[in-house]
């Protein structure tokens, strides 16, 4: 059998083409492939959300997170929860191993919440589960402040102006509108920008 480097030492512009040949194709297949910023990815990670209107967090804290806490703390795989409390909204994040595939993740973390449905306040909404879809995050948040606009005034001035500009922005998907909060006669509100790359 022929030795390779003993035949290109006796035929070195054979060797040098193949190498340049081979050195052009890769630069070629670099700039034609494709790089996606956000890559989809699926994660075993579920949110639950339940509000229950007008309730303070620390009863909410108390009648609704622990005990969904409890119930979902008993599925097999679960590796942390994390819990955000606010005024009428409890949010929980219940991440699983990376073997845990995404929809039976889903599935035990439902029947887990479903087991303490009876336990919760009988006026709380219907806990919403979802899994975690990356693709859809914002991707951009602005805080907007004005001592001189009413929360009326400022509400129309980002549905109306801020909203409308960003959304002329080639790549914006969508735009959403939330509290952040307030003090005195300063008004903020979060404006999330979710942007997407077109091809």
């Amino acid at each position: 059998m022929m030795n390779v480097s003993s035949w290109s030492i006796r035929n070195p512009i054979p060797a040098v083409m193949l190498f340049v040949l081979l050195t052009f194709g890769g630069i070629l297949s670099f700039k034609a492939m494709k790089v996606q910023n956000f890559p989809d990815i699926d994660l075993p990670t579920v949110i639950v959300t339940a509000a229950l209107p007008g309730a303070a967090p620390a009863q909410l804290e108390t009648d609704v997170a622990r005990k969904m806490e409890n119930s979902i703390a008993t599925v097999q795989g679960l590796k942390h929860v994390y819990t955000k409390v606010q005024d009428g909204v409890v949010t929980l994040t219940a991440e699983f191993r990376l073997e845990k595939p995404v929809q039976e993740a889903v599935d035990d973390v439902r029947s887990a919440v479903a087991k303490v449905r009876s336990d919760l306040p009988s006026d709380l909404r219907d806990p919403i589960i979802n899994k975690l879809e990356l693709a859809g995050q914002p991707v951009l948040a602005f805080a907007i402040a004005s001592r001189r606009m009413d929360d009326e005034a400022l509400s129309w001035f980002v549905d109306n102006e801020v909203s409308r500009k960003l959304l002329a922005v080639r790549g914006v998907g969508a735009v959403n509108r939330a509290w952040a909060a307030s003090a005195g006669r300063s008004a903020w509100r979060w404006t999330r920008c979710a942007c997407r790359r077109w091809a």
